[in-house]
């Protein structure tokens, strides 16, 4: 049996604790750009713990170790993290300890502990040294242990990067910097750092391969009146790129010197930032003569509202992820029965498939592809050793999506393989009729995500039933699966729905141990109508083109409207993908989405 490498390295950082005299190190999920997912050099919590998922953080101490993270990943760590030396700590759950208290309550007066401020969110660390120090332990933010106890350590991507047509991003780049610098006049602010990785790509129409499954490039970047500069490795920019940058009025300056550029703005300069978007060490690089402005992102909300030619490309991608995903489909249907189906072999085939599309760039995240009583786990990840034989019984939960230069998909379906339960139709239905309820809302403008999440858990509360998930996320454009700033899930968020932001429609039920459940769509808010007494309402359009299964359902959960909902989606689906399938697909498809 292959030797567990985390014990040895849990005992590295402890070393390495010692020698600078800390009794505490925290390490986020995160990199210099607080990303959900970062380039193998900031894969640090994931070095140190073998808990894989991306959302988590591991506290060392002296004597004990933990990590917490969310529902999504309570099964999964639980297993991953099995004689490493580090606990699972279930957020949100009555007997769970809050992170900093259990630091403060391991660690005591006169202590101190580390983080590295440079993947430390600079809201979170400014609240911790807070916490910290009102108790009398100190907070060092200026090591970075990786460097020295993680071996062979990746080195930060030079890739290349390229640029996107203005015919398939909409706006030029030029444009877009005229619109920050309108936002910052409204703020008073002179100027703004960008951070996150992916409004970088938005504002440059730049993608890249840096991040697995992301189309971003490593940089950072400052906008204002005066100038513009993108901080980002010369290496990485075609000469073509530099030219056109520069005929835009961009001044190119190599990654690091964005702590210099910054150290040196002019004593007075009011400096727009978002403290939960910029590192903790870029924060506090801002000289203390200038006014820092801290509010939520404006180039995110521009980037969250997509204009007629990127939701012209979310289309067409639909259009060839739906194509995919019916010979994907067929195949399942005949593979299972014939004994030649894996968790493994599933995720292998939708990448076959959806290879052969236009346009195709790569997955825009790792299927999860979950089985049974894998289906239950939310972010579960097949891998050969242990991935499960699909058998003709139960449920098989696929969620899945990709990368096109047009568009990006994120798309969960939960089909019978076989045989089924009646209490496995009875929570598939529920499901079904939340994600109707959401599908189908007409709300006016002003509404916030969590004031409709709701839609989506009624059905199942009505049962004793629901899920510790969100609802829905932001989707980018050929961009990030995952983005904000919007979001449909329980936690209050003040963003409000504007039309054109994309965002996912995922409710779900997991019964641990059995099966898992979740349906989703992509939908776009959009104005439904208006009138001068009542004002302007707002509803979805559902825009992912594959047919929901229809042999779980039990019809009589169902309202006549919902079965309308359903067979009117069905009709759209199929007249969407029709012409682009061969006479057998075509006739598979009729069959899926006749009415029921």
């Amino acid at each position: 049996m292959k030797k567990n490498p985390i014990p040895e390295r849990l005992a590295a950082m402890r070393r390495f604790m010692e020698e600078k005299q800390l009794n505490a190190f925290i390490v986020p999920s995160t990199d210099a750009h607080l990303s959900e997912y970062p380039p193998k050099h900031w894969e640090s919590r994931k070095w140190i713990t073998g808990f894989t998922g991306s959302a988590g953080t591991a506290v060392v101490t002296k004597k004990k170790a933990g990590v917490w993270t969310d529902s999504r990943y309570f099964l999964q760590a639980a297993d991953e993290l099995e004689g490493t030396g580090f606990d699972l700590f279930k957020m949100g759950q009555p007997d769970t300890p809050e992170m900093t208290d259990w630091i403060i309550e391991q660690v005591g007066r006169g202590g101190t502990v580390g983080i590295d401020g440079l993947v430390y969110a600079a809201s979170e660390g400014n609240a911790l040294k807070s916490r910290l120090e009102a108790v009398g332990i100190k907070l060092n933010t200026s090591f970075d242990p990786f460097e020295v106890i993680r071996k062979e350590r990746p080195e930060i991507p030079k890739n290349k990067v390229f640029m996107l047509p203005v015919g398939v991003a909409g706006e030029s780049v030029t444009n877009k910097i005229d619109r920050v610098n309108g936002e910052l006049r409204k703020l008073n602010a002179d100027g703004v750092i960008v951070v996150t990785l992916d409004t970088i790509a938005w504002l440059f129409n730049l993608r890249g391969n840096d991040v697995d499954y992301n189309p971003v490039a490593v940089a950072y970047a400052y906008v204002s009146e005066k100038e513009t500069v993108l901080f980002i490795d010369s290496v990485k920019l075609t000469n073509d790129i530099a030219a056109t940058y520069k005929e835009q009025g961009i001044t190119i300056a190599p990654y690091q010197a964005i702590f210099d550029y910054v150290a040196n703005l002019p004593q007075g300069s009011s400096v727009c930032v978002t403290g939960s978007k910029i590192n903790y060490k870029l924060l506090h690089t801002i000289p203390a003569s200038c006014r820092i402005i801290d509010v939520p992102s404006p180039l995110d909300l521009m980037k969250s509202v997509k204009n007629e030619t990127e939701l012209k490309g979310f289309r067409n991608a639909m259009v060839k992820d739906g194509v995919a995903l019916v010979k994907f489909y067929l195949w399942l249907e005949k593979a299972v029965p014939a004994g030649e189906v894996t968790e493994v072999t599933v995720a292998d085939k939708l990448y076959e498939f959806r290879s052969q599309q236009a346009l195709f760039v790569g997955e825009s995240f790792a299927t999860i592809a979950g089985y049974g009583p894998n289906g239950a786990v939310i972010h579960y990840r097949a891998v050969p050793e242990t991935a499960l034989k699909v058998e003709p019984k139960g449920f098989l939960l696929i969620d899945s999506g990709a990368q096109y230069k047009d568009g990006t998909t994120d798309i969960t379906r939960t089909v019978a393989v076989g045989e089924l339960t009646e209490q496995m139709k009875i929570d598939y239905t529920l499901v079904l009729k939340g994600h109707i309820a959401l599908a189908t809302a007409i709300y006016p403008r002003g509404t916030r995500g969590a004031q409709l999440d709701v839609l989506a858990r009624k059905a199942l509360w009505e049962h004793g039933l629901t899920y510790w998930h969100g609802t829905g996320h932001g989707i980018g454009h050929f961009l990030n699966v995952h983005e904000g700033p919007q979001n449909i899930r329980l936690e209050e968020n003040p963003t409000l729905l504007e039309p054109g932001m994309v965002t996912s429609n995922e409710p779900g039920v997991y019964r641990a141990n059995q099966y898992g459940i979740r349906t989703e769509n992509l939908i776009v808010t959009r104005k439904r109508w208006e009138s001068e007494e009542f004002g302007t309402f707002y509803d979805f359009e559902t825009i992912t083109l594959c047919p929901i299964d229809t042999r779980p359902i039990a019809r009589e959960l169902l309202t006549e409207k919902e079965v309308g909902w359903l067979n009117d989606y069905h009709e759209k689906v199929y007249n969407g993908l029709k012409r682009f399938l061969n006479e057998e697909e075509k006739a598979w498809l009729r069959e899926k989405t006749q009415a029921i």
